[in-house]
């Protein structure tokens, strides 16, 4: 199948659920097949027979549909909307001078916070009432400077998490640099792709890590910079780090300990 906006999702569902191994491919994927096969036309029989000629070719499979985690994501969606309604909002307010709209705006933005702590609440719940989840997440959560949001990101929106190689999950995340080489030419490595909630949670985690809470990114970071790195690359790296040490966690099945996981050459 080809992924449509969601609309997919009741399908893809009902498919699963009779048994059936289904892949789904990014729109980018089949577009990307049809040019390299050089096709121009389109319609809904050709483009059937390009999608199951394209996943006829794939090699690597993903994991199979969780209906559970489905519904989690959908909850964790929830969180991320009204998290972007309340930054927003603060940006509305420092728009007003009117006293009462400034403080009808502080009343809006004291309401979504609520709702966002309610959200969160019950999503916790709905994970602790699963015990394999809830194991996943205090694993993820031991590590230094991994929360309770970043946390609840990585067990949903990342649940190959514990199955992969550090670069793999990089790569998943979208925090690996890639080449951008050719003949003499060294370009910058960029990262680029990915799961942009994984790598936005890993990112804005990493900044307090990196400078208070972790003492293994604190000195990484220290020595990017001094080595000249740019601030946004030696967190990006950090970030990366935060990465790996969730991924070692779950490989071992053991909480987070002071030394630094050794799995995978980390």
């Amino acid at each position: 199948m080809e992924a449509s906006g969601g609309y997919e999702r009741t399908v893809l569902a009902a498919l699963c659920a009779a048994g059936l191994h289904v892949v789904l491919l990014q729109p980018r994927q089949v577009r990307a097949f049809a040019q390299y096969k050089r096709r121009r036309a389109k319609n809904d029989r050709l483009d059937a027979g390009l999608i199951a000629e394209c996943v006829a070719g794939l090699t690597a499979r993903r994991a199979g549909f969780d209906p559970h985690l489905d519904l989690l994501g959908e909850a964790l969606r929830r969180i991320e909307q009204i998290e972007a309604d309340i930054v927003r909002a603060k940006t509305r307010r420092e728009s007003f001078h009117d006293v009462r709209l400034r403080k009808a705006q502080t009343r809006e933005i004291e309401r979504l916070q609520r709702l966002l702590k309610a959200e969160t609440k019950r999503l916790v719940a709905e994970v602790d009432a699963a015990p394999a989840l809830a194991a996943r997440l205090s694993l993820i959560e031991s590590g230094q400077g991994i929360g309770r949001r970043t946390a609840l990101t990585l067990l949903i929106d990342m649940p190959e998490l514990g199955q992969l190689s550090r670069e793999q999950a990089a790569c998943l995340a979208g925090l690996a640099p890639f080449d951008h080489d050719s003949g003499t030419h060294k370009g910058l490595r960029r990262i680029s792709g990915g799961r942009a909630s994984v790598r936005r949670a890993l990112y804005v985690a990493a900044l307090p890590a990196s400078f208070r809470w972790n003492v293994a990114l604190c000195e990484l970071y220290q020595r990017l910079v001094a080595a000249g790195k740019p601030h946004k690359k030696a967190l990006t790296a950090c970030a990366r780090k935060l990465l790996t040490y969730a991924n070692a966690v779950l490989q071992r099945g053991t909480p987070w300990t002071t030394t630094e996981p050794l799995l995978n050459g980390c």
